[in-house]
């Protein structure tokens, strides 16, 4: 209340001030009042000084012959109030408002309705601004530019909206209005543009909006529409921009827009449209982007589509469409994007294509497409994504495709390709994917290879491809999935290999490789998946494959290996192997290691001098290890002696055994009693039950033990952490949720889990070098008790915002940020179903050893079953807004919709985190609601303040590199969820910045990706 005592105090001192002083010095008074409420935490407004007799020379502020006509004050890092103080009648010509990209807060600023003179007012991006428009928005007569875009204003666009008949712009792009649109909007008679996307304002569109006839752009993308798209569009004879995407429009495209003489853009993507595409499409004569895609389009894609001479973007992906690609497309200049993958196309490309244009993207992939790969598609070179898999392609890969050097995706996997591959195509400098795999290619891997050092997938299986693996693979240090399986390939594996140290996937399974498996092999610490079956390698399995900590699936069968298996491959985990064979070799003795798992059914066959342990039981041939009958029928008194002898020693240790057992049994009796007590229990000892998600060198008691008060090492929302130290040196972190009957004090009834489930669902699945191993976990039906390996380094949260602070050098914040996206990339693109993390924060990134970066805490995950990826309308909605404050993304609350692009969203906050050195919200960003992006945001608008963007305490980085990852901060933060990268794209940016790169100075090709990243974000 003092407050705004205070305030009426100083408006009425104003009002006094304004007419005792003349008429510069009423306008210095209306501008100080206008301060007053502003919070200015940088000084921005220091100019506004109360000495001056006029404000022409303030920051901001533009006067023609001493009179204030304009304010702007946007993207200045502001908070506070703009409004309640302020009079307009000291500022009567004031003709332009701009206060966009702040935190104000409040309402609609109530003094703006009259300002008569008003022609433009910019209050976009402001998050904390919100609440109802106000019904008398039409005093603003002269108004001509009105944008509120990502503000929240809820409730109806006021029907005297209608009154603005100079309005000429109105911009409501992503608040959170709702439908339905008023009738009056067609009393607009100046509107050019008209931006109402992403708010509810369905299910139609007014046909009063058939009376704009100036209004040349028209956006209401993700605006809840639903039936058929209204022919009366095609009376906007100036529409220039049409764009109705992400709605649930139904039924055919209407003839009446397709002869709109001044349209450039149609995107009518993400609806439910029907029928085939009208050949009056050729009456959109001044067309450059057309997009169809992700809808239900059938029959062919016209030739009158060729008609169109200026066409450059043509998307028409995802849908039903049958019949030849036009051979007229080829003969437009413009065209630099084609996307028509996922139909149902036949016949052959048209071979000029790419002759007469400078092609970026070619897509058509998954059609019924046949005939040879066009030779000039790379002729304007400037081609970096060709998608050719899934056809019936035939001959040869031209040779020109192996001089395009812009090339950075190419994937033309099952089709019916033969000959040679271009030399060319092996080293292209760009290339981060290469999938040539199911084909009939011939030829070998040119050592040329090694200049492609930004590759990340190289896929060429089901081929013919002969020679040897080049030694100079060695050098494609971002190499992660290499899979050459089911080749002609000769000679030895290369020791080089083991350099490529990103590998993930290693597969030379059904080859013709010979000699030794390299010890180096152990180097690849990585590597998850490894498969060389189906050769002829020789000598011994090497101790080092057991260093492969990560490995899920390990087969060498069907080779010619001999000796033992070496008991290092013990220490790998067995317990969670998808797959394990070592069969049809020539190994002997026995297996060092307890084989008592389904994994092994049939690993060891084929191997008559192996024999097998299992538990309990003694070392013995296996039945598939063809052990000769008759050699052990044939045994002498003495051997029968022995035993005999064996029997009856076997006989005393089952009873000990027994003995012991019983003791246990008694022992666990009491501890059961114990821990009852401990948690809480009603009078009755609960029964504790363990399920295993890994195999385990401890107890349930060893976990049960731990939960002490003198092992609390963190407590939150979900329960308390505990530090577990083992006998064997082994560390746990055991996480001990709160009650499910109710929470920290177990009165509830709620029933809530804490995430106990979603974390078993989760992260019981899955298997990823760069999330937190979830053990094991305890229940007694009462008390869930979570065990994960525990990680000495703590947190990144920890050790940025905590004492710990200062530690992270560069290199560790770029290895912590890296490993993260690395998890949170398997998570969205090689889980099925897809997973969403959902609580993505620098708390929640947990550090190894080495500081990579490991995702944990998946209490609020969310399995995706049965939808598509969030980009292309997927996701599903939510009651609530789960996360955590500051990393919750936009859309959580303008539409309760969640997809992967919100983990990405959190993901880009983190990464600020990491630049900043700031908490997600801080007292230093003001009081108002300003968050870590929209301070970045308000920082870099001025080139003086970039650098004191950056946390002052990092060490060793290039200033260049962190100008970089802010950009890819920053894109991944943006506004619009369809805008961010997927996480996939996250990984290869991060990727061109590594600091291990740049440590002896940027290379030419490397200055050269840096470039390319800059244009990519």
């Amino acid at each position: 209340m003092s407050c705004q005592i205070l305030a009426a105090v100083l408006g009425s001192c104003f009002a006094i001030f304004a007419v005792v002083l003349g008429d510069g010095s009423d306008q210095v008074v209306a501008m100080l009042a206008l301060k007053s409420g502003i919070v200015d935490r940088y000084d921005r407004l220091a100019s506004w000084k109360s000495s001056d007799k006029s404000p022409c020379g303030w920051e901001g502020v533009e006067c023609v012959t001493g009179i204030v006509v304009g304010i702007n004050i946007g993207s200045r890092n502001l908070s506070g109030s703009i409004d309640g103080l302020f009079d307009c009648s000291g500022l009567s010509n004031l003709s332009s408002f701009a206060a966009y990209d702040n935190s104000f807060s409040g309402g609609f600023p109530a003094w703006i309705l009259s300002c008569k003179n008003l022609v433009s007012l910019e209050l976009q991006r402001n998050p904390s601004m919100g609440g109802a428009l106000p019904a008398n928005l039409s005093a603003l007569s002269l108004l001509q530019h009105l944008d509120l875009s990502f503000d929240p204003f809820t409730g109806t666009i006021p029907e005297e909206l209608g009154g603005l008949k100079n309005l000429q712009r109105l911009l409501l792009w992503s608040c959170k209005l709702e439908g339905p649109l008023p009738s009056s909007i067609g009393e607009l008679s100046s509107l050019t543009n008209l931006t109402l996307s992403y708010n509810n304002l369905g299910p139609e569109l007014p046909e009063s909006l058939r009376n704009l006839s100036t209004l040349q752009s028209l956006k209401c993308g993700g605006c809840g529409l639903s039936g058929r798209i209204p022919s009366w569009l095609g009376d906007l004879r100036k529409l220039d921009f049409l764009e109705l995407t992400y709605n649930s429009l139904s039924g055919d495209i209407p003839v009446a827009i397709l002869g709109l003489p001044k349209l450039t853009k149609l995107e009518l993507y993400n609806n439910l449209l029907t029928g085939g595409i009208p050949r009056e499409i050729a009456g959109l004569t001044s067309l450059t982007d057309l997009d169809l895609s992700s809808n239900s389009l059938s029959g062919s894609i016209p030739e009158e589509i060729a008609s169109i001479r200026g066409l450059a973007l043509i998307h028409l992906w995802n849908n039903s469409l049958t019949g030849a690609v036009p051979r007229g497309i080829a003969n437009l200049t413009a065209l630099y994007d084609v996307g028509l993958f996922q139909n149902r196309l036949t016949g052959k490309l048209p071979p000029d294509m790419g002759s007469l244009s400078s092609l970026q993207i070619f897509d058509v992939s998954s059609n019924n497409l046949s005939g040879e790969i066009p030779r000039n598609l790379c002729r304007g070179g400037r081609l970096w994504r060709l998608m050719l898999f899934q056809n019936s392609f035939s001959g040869g890969i031209p040779p020109e495709l192996g001089s395009c050097e812009s090339l950075i995706r190419v994937r033309i996997f099952g089709n019916s390709l033969s000959g040679a591959v271009p030399p060319g195509l092996w080293g292209k400098p760009l290339m981060v994917i290469l999938d040539i795999s199911d084909n009939q290619l011939e030829g070998a891997i040119d050592p040329a290879i090694a200049k492609s050092e930004r590759l990340e997938m190289l896929r060429i299986f089901g081929n013919q491809l002969g020679g040897e693996l080049p030694r100079s693979m060695g050098r494609l240090r971002s190499l992660n999935q290499l899979n050459a399986s089911g080749n002609q390939l000769t000679g030895s594996i290369p020791s080089e290999i083991a350099q490529c140290l990103s590998l993930t996937y290693l597969f030379l399974d059904g080859n013709k490789l010979q000699g030794p498996i390299p010890g180096e092999i152990g180097e690849l610490k990585r590597l998850q998946y490894l498969s060389l079956a189906r050769n002829s390698l020789s000598g011994s399995i090497p101790g080092e494959v057991g260093e492969l900590s990560n490995l899920i699936s390990l087969d060498l069968s069907e080779n010619q290996l001999s000796g033992r298996i070496p008991p290092e491959l013990g220490k790998l985990r067995l317990a969670e192997f998808t797959h394990f064979n070592v069969s049809y070799n020539r190994l002997t003795g026995s297996v060092p290691f307890d084989v008592n798992s389904a994994v092994f059914g049939s690993s060891f066959i084929g191997n008559p001098g192996l024999c097998v342990t299992t538990s309990g039981s003694p070392c013995s041939a296996s039945s598939g290890m063809e052990a000769d009958q008759t050699q052990r029928s044939k045994r002498s008194p003495g051997v029968m002696a022995l035993i005999a002898g064996v029997v009856l020693a076997s006989a005393a240790v089952v009873s000990l055994a027994a003995s012991c057992w019983f003791y246990r049994k008694y022992k666990a009796l009491v501890h059961r009693e114990e821990q009852d007590q401990r948690f809480g229990g009603r009078g009755e000892a609960l029964e504790w039950s363990l399920t295993p998600f890994q195999k385990l060198d401890f107890s349930q008691e060893d976990v049960l033990a731990s939960l002490d008060e003198d092992n609390v090492i963190g407590c939150g929302g979900a329960g308390k952490v505990y530090k577990a130290s083992l006998k064997n040196g082994q560390c746990l972190a055991v996480k001990k949720l709160w009650s499910s009957s109710g929470g920290k004090d177990t009165t509830s009834s709620s029933g809530w889990d804490y995430g106990f489930q979603a974390e078993i669902e989760s992260l019981g699945r899955i298997r990823h070098v760069n999330i937190v191993r979830l053990l094991c976990c305890c229940s007694n039906g009462e008390t869930n008790v979570l065990v994960y390996d525990y990680m000495p380094n703590g947190s990144l949260g920890d050790l940025l915002h905590s004492k710990k602070g200062g530690v992270l050098d560069w290199s560790a914040r770029y290895r912590a940020a890296l490993g993260a996206a690395h998890g949170l990339a398997y998570l969205h693109h090689d889980c099925v179903p897809q997973i969403l993390h959902r609580d993505v924060k620098s708390n929640n990134i947990l550090l190894s050893e080495d500081f990579d970066g490991l995702l944990a805490d998946f209490g609020l995950a969310r399995l995706l079953e049965g939808s598509s990826s969030g980009e292309n309308g997927g996701g599903y909605s939510v009651s609530s807004l789960p996360g955590s404050l500051g990393y919750i993304a936009p859309e959580y609350a303008h539409k309760l919709k969640v997809n992967e692009k919100s983990d990405i969203y959190s993901y880009g906050v983190v990464l600020l985190e990491l630049l900043t050195g700031r908490r997600p919200v801080d007292a230093g960003f003001g009081d108002d609601g300003m968050d870590i992006v929209r301070w970045v945001c308000a920082k870099i608008q001025s080139r003086d303040d970039v650098i004191k963007v950056f946390d002052p305490r990092i060490v060793g980085a290039s200033p260049r590199d962190m100008m970089l990852v802010l950009k890819i901060a920053l894109h991944c933060t943006s506004e619009v969820p369809a805008n961010r990268p997927s996480m996939r794209e996250v990984v290869r940016m991060l990727k061109d910045v590594d600091p291990s790169l740049s440590s002896a100075g940027d290379s030419d090709d490397q200055i050269d990706r840096k470039k390319s990243l800059i244009d990519v974000v």
